[in-house]
């Protein structure tokens, strides 16, 4: 089975989360900012990853190269420069995936260490 594309992988999970309620408080957005670059909001809220907390750290290697990442209040945030959409929707496919596997808490060490938490008392 071929791995599918990025965007057709966005567009099943949102489709997946829509259930005739979700959808109409809770989404995807993709936007530009004036740096210049990205950000995207993806809300978790009622979802698999609903408990999920990362703190904000910024990967900058450069003025012109930098991403930052993080999950508040149930929403995953993801902002970088003009180049960094495709991997901010990768890192989102990466927590969604690893969720799913079972493998979530090895790869938030790995990626996010000292800096994640599910808060399981919400």
């Amino acid at each position: 089975m071929s791995k599918l594309t990025l965007l057709r992988w966005i567009q099943q999970w949102y489709e997946s989360e829509c259930n005739g309620d979700w959808e109409h408080q809770y989404g995807v957005k993709i936007d530009t900012i004036d740096n210049p670059g990205w950000t995207v909001d993806i809300d978790l809220f009622e979802t698999d990853l609903h408990d999920l907390q990362i703190e904000y750290c910024l990967e900058q290697s450069s003025e012109r190269d930098w991403l930052g990442i993080s999950v508040t209040k149930h929403v995953f945030e993801g902002i970088g420069d003009p180049t960094k959409l495709e991997l901010i929707l990768e890192r989102f496919r990466e927590l969604v995936e690893n969720q799913h596997q079972g493998t979530l808490t090895d790869y938030l060490e790995r990626t996010y260490p000292g800096r994640w938490k599910m808060d399981l008392d919400e």
